[in-house]
């Protein structure tokens, strides 16, 4: 669920957060909760409430809520399930600021937690809570905790604002040997109040919050995560995504092919694009990438300008960084001209560079050598490959700190997002990752978790001048969908040719006119028998194509009716579409557009015809989308090849392709009450303009 943040309850959110005073409702769980406000480093007045103890944590307990001496800012609530929503609706009634509340046992649990769960959010009021069933909240800059298990974490004053659902995955990354600097993380457990959508509302504008991170698991409200996203955008604070589960694709919406591929994963892959949010896919990358933000930044493009003391991680540098789309710009004549004096005799002038051993951990020397590489080779980001030796076996750790405060120093005056990188994650220790925070240096672990950063930080700025440049409408809401009919394919023609689709000059007719419909439209013909029980043609042989004069047509009428009937008796039917022939095209794409309960409406495209399923060549897009999404996301797909022109042939007008793509989501926007899914496989793409060939379309029951 997500709540309207009111006034009053933005000023409450800030008293949880920064509060002057905290209860601890509760018996053991609030004595750990006490105990991790005092790690935190709390200094305010603490409270407990028990009736059964004396004290707790060297605190003397409080009988009732209402022996409390004030309304507290913050609320740490540890009691059974069933008494939560009376302490909430007391709390509310004396003014109490916000609750992260741990007792379990509500939703998450059974019919009756529902009901409980249902009551507390009744009582709340205008104050906020975090839970229930989650560990809480720990701000490291403001110094307080309201957390169950003992908790670690680094902030230098600022850093990333993380929110999980997973309680112990929020402990975990507490945990983390990374150094990556927090500034405050919650576990949002089951979202009764606030959500993702509100967690990122209140923290994407405050300056320590460099980033955001959130774990996901599912999204209830994904127009409020839209709206909240965006605003992040717009304040510059990037956010970081792993996205964990997948749900099941409705039984409803299985009859298409792009209903089988574009599953919730893609929507989420959409929507992520949409908002430019950065999604990654395991928890290492998920902390490097927000690292390397809060602490480098996000670098303006992809050319970066890596240096090595080794060919050897010259190399993996360049291998990587040519997967994901990474550039290495060459050094031109003056750049080689400027470093050639330089470096050692035994050094090539290149980018990945490998200045060499002989001028290694020799500031004096190797600080030029990166002035002079920044000063004539033009890039957005740069990165020093550095793995330092183990604690025990450290004499030459200070040559490694030389070249990286010369590297340090020289990406400051270029005014360059730099990283040191250690090629395997352990070879750089807590010590040294400190000392490179502290100077604005991201400490990286991994060369590809360090790249991968570097291209996902460099999206994100990429994607944020493209948002913040176009107008853009907010989606489409999901809503629930009720009884469905399939249209017969004829049907579904003609209400994508009154959208202004091209599709095959055709008509439906029966078994008598037959021959007479195929006179009119011209030979060579498409057959194919229409029905309810026949949304896959193809697999009952309910279509024959390249049909060239009457007696083949004659045949392969009786044929397919034999066909059906070994297929499903039930399915033979009397009605015939009989289309044109259309010529070969330039490339088959498949475009799909259904309307999920959650996303609302989604477009997929992909390689059509055959291609659809065997190499699952597709790509999600949530709407209303622009044109310049539509073309990013053909861009995406391996058809694009086809769509540029290959091996000599034309290329698609890709406007006119795209022009076609945006009349047909308008036609399903405008028709979104009736509309629950359009399949065009394939839509036959020629140099000019496009036909919609075969097409599937259900619409929700009147």
């Amino acid at each position: 669920m997500t709540t309207s943040m009111t006034p009053a309850k933005r000023q409450n959110f800030e008293r949880l957060l920064n509060p002057r005073h905290i209860a601890f409702i509760g018996g053991a769980d609030a004595a750990v909760g006490i105990t991790e406000a005092r790690r935190a480093g709390y200094t305010g007045q603490m409270w407990v409430v028990n009736p059964r103890r004396t004290q707790i944590a060297g605190l003397p307990c409080l009988p009732d809520i209402a022996a409390l001496p004030e309304p507290p800012d913050a609320v740490f609530l540890a009691i059974p399930a069933a008494l939560v929503p009376a302490a909430v609706a007391d709390l509310s009634a004396m003014g109490a600021g916000g609750i992260v509340c741990y007792s379990a046992g509500f939703a998450e649990a059974h019919d009756e937690g529902r009901a409980l769960e249902q009551a507390l959010k009744d009582a709340l009021g205008d104050m906020v809570l975090i839970g229930p069933n989650c560990y809480g909240l720990i701000n490291y800059v403001g110094k307080s905790a309201l957390w169950p298990f003992a908790h670690g974490g680094t902030c230098p004053g600022y850093g990333a604002a993380i929110i999980t659902q997973s309680g112990m995955f929020s402990s975990d990354i507490t945990m983390s040997q990374r150094s990556l600097p927090v500034a405050y993380m919650a576990s949002a457990g089951n979202q009764a109040d606030l959500g993702m959508a509100e967690f990122i509302d209140l923290l994407c504008e405050r300056e320590e919050v460099r980033a955001i991170g959130l774990h996901i698991e599912g999204l209830r409200n994904v127009p409020a995560f839209e709206r909240a996203a965006l605003k992040a955008i717009r304040a510059g604070t990037p956010i970081v995504a792993l996205k964990t589960g997948s749900s099941a694709i409705g039984e409803s919406l299985t009859l298409s092919h792009t209903g089988s591929l574009a599953g919730s994963n893609a929507h989420y892959t959409a929507l992520f694009e949409r908002t430019g949010v950065i999604p990654v896919t395991n928890p290492a990358q998920f902390l490097e990438t927000l690292k390397y933000l809060c602490v480098a930044g996000a670098p303006e493009g992809t050319d970066v300008l890596g240096f090595t003391c080794s060919g050897g991680g010259a190399t993996m540098l360049a291998d990587h960084s040519e997967t994901i789309g990474l550039r290495y710009p060459t050094p031109d004549a003056a750049a080689k001209a400027a470093l050639v004096p330089l470096l050692p005799p035994i050094a090539t002038v290149s980018n990945p560079l490998d200045y060499t051993t002989p001028i290694w951990g020799q500031q004096d020397k190797t600080g030029p050598v990166f002035d002079a590489a920044f000063a004539h080779i033009p890039v957005h980001a740069a990165v020093l490959v550095q793995d330092y030796p183990a604690p025990d076996l450290d004499e030459s750790k200070q040559l490694y700190l030389n070249d990286g405060a010369a590297f340090a120093d020289a990406a400051r005056r270029a005014g360059l997002p730099a990283a040191i990188c250690a090629t395997i994650p352990e070879n750089i220790g807590q010590e040294v990752r400190d000392h490179y925070v502290a100077r604005g240096v991201a400490p990286m672990q991994g060369i590809h978790e360090t790249l991968n950063a570097i291209r996902g930080a460099s999206w994100w700025r990429r994607r944020q001048h493209e948002i913040l440049s176009a107008a853009q409408k907010p989606l489409v809401p999901g809503r629930p969908i009720g009884p469905i009919t399939l249209l017969n394919e004829a049907e579904g023609k003609a209400r994508l040719a009154t959208a202004g689709i091209a599709v095959p000059k055709g008509q439906l007719t029966n078994s008598a006119g037959l021959l007479s419909a195929a006179t009119e439209t011209g030979y060579p013909v498409v057959l194919k028998m229409m029905g309810p029980a026949l949304a896959h043609k193809s697999d009952a042989g309910a279509v024959v194509v390249g049909i060239p004069d009457e007696s083949a047509l004659t045949l392969a009428a009786q044929e397919m009716r034999a066909a059906v009937a070994r297929y499903a008796p039930e399915a033979v039917t009397d009605d015939y579409l009989v289309e044109r022939m259309a010529a070969p095209p330039l490339a088959e794409l498949v475009v799909g557009i259904r309307r999920d309960p959650q996303f609302g409406l989604a477009m997929t495209l992909g390689s059509g015809g055959i291609l659809v399923e065997l190499i699952g060549d597709t790509v999600s897009l949530l709407l209303p989308a622009q044109p310049a999404d539509i073309h990013r996301a053909l861009d995406q797909l391996r058809v694009a090849k086809l769509l540029n022109g290959f091996r000599g042939k034309p290329a698609a007008d890709r406007a006119a392709l795209v022009g076609a793509l945006s009349q047909l989501a308008e036609y399903a926007i405008a028709q979104e009450a009736q509309i629950v899914e359009i399949e065009i496989n394939p839509l036959f793409v020629y140099e000019r303009d496009v036909v919609a060939v075969d097409v599937l379309m259900q619409v929700e029951s009147a």
